[in-house]
């Protein structure tokens, strides 16, 4: 079986069982599992494939029909043009979160050496890429979770961030060591009966409560303690979310600025509050 066969069987099979993007995984699954880059595969693709890694190949083929994600398979997944280490101890970063990063990059202009945190970390994604992109900045991450705390300190020592992103385990805004400028947010807002359907991921990083809202209504209040007067806190939000979060932070922060913020598939997906001076 050539390398192309493999893919087109491998394809077949997962777009059979339903998933969207079945020919990019299928593809990802085959360069994970030959050790190569997407250049060489496509160079390649009349190569045959040897015995051992055609099994390899669909054994890791089946993982993904059981409901494995492909990033977890490979333990890996891209994010804002760059690579992080994943696996089921944190949520798989997303493309949509790419449009907090663009907004909290437009803000951090306005500061010469901003102060930025990052609440519910995860892998690290949004921390270490604000990080990266702006060198004078102070970035902190936060997160409930030991587990989900070694995989982000894990990311940002491949980016050699050790000295400029420094990570604290505690409930939300409880275990950061001063006011910051900005603070961004991805955390789980999946209403609790979508959650529990989903497969693969933790449930912590995804359950958000009976309208996947409660972790954010707990934030929000206390927002003022550590998010500088004029600072700008930017909340990702899911699918007919953005009018009920809107109308709760009007409830508690009446004088705060609300801007809301679709994504490229026109979705409100990021909830801008800017504290007043």
């Amino acid at each position: 079986m050539k390398y192309r066969e493999a893919w087109q069987k491998a394809a077949g099979l997962l777009e059979d069982s339903g998933l969207e993007e079945a020919r990019l995984e299928a593809e990802i699954l085959l360069r994970h599992t030959l050790g190569i880059s997407r250049v060489q595969l496509h160079l390649e693709l009349e190569r045959e494939l040897h015995p051992n890694k055609e099994t390899a190949y669909f054994q890791t083929l089946k993982h993904r029909l059981e409901g494995v994600p492909s990033a977890y398979i490979t333990g890996e997944k891209e994010f804002y043009g760059r690579t992080f280490q994943v696996d089921k101890r944190v949520l798989i970063p997303r493309p949509e979160t790419e449009h907090l990063i663009e907004k909290a990059l437009r803000i951090a202009r306005n500061y010469e050496s901003p102060y930025i945190a990052d609440i519910g970390t995860g892998s690290g994604a949004i921390a270490i890429t604000l990080a990266l992109e702006l060198k004078d900045a102070y970035v902190y991450a936060t997160d409930i979770s030991v587990e989900a705390l070694e995989v982000a300190r894990n990311n940002a020592a491949e980016y050699r961030l050790e000295k400029r992103l420094m990570f604290y385990r505690g409930d939300l805004l409880e275990s950061l060591p001063e006011m910051v400028d900005i603070l961004t947010a991805n955390l789980p807002y999946v209403p609790t009966t979508e959650a529990k359907l989903l497969k693969g991921e933790p449930l912590l990083a995804l359950d958000g409560g009976a309208d996947g809202l409660d972790i954010y209504r707990r934030l929000i209040p206390v927002l003022p303690d550590k998010l500088r007067p004029g600072g700008t806190a930017l909340l990702e939000i899911g699918i007919h979310q953005s009018e009920v979060l809107a109308k709760y932070i009007k409830e508690y922060l009446p004088q705060a600025a609300v801007e809301i913020s679709p994504d490229y598939a026109g979705i409100p997906r990021v909830v801008g509050i800017t504290l007043p001076s």
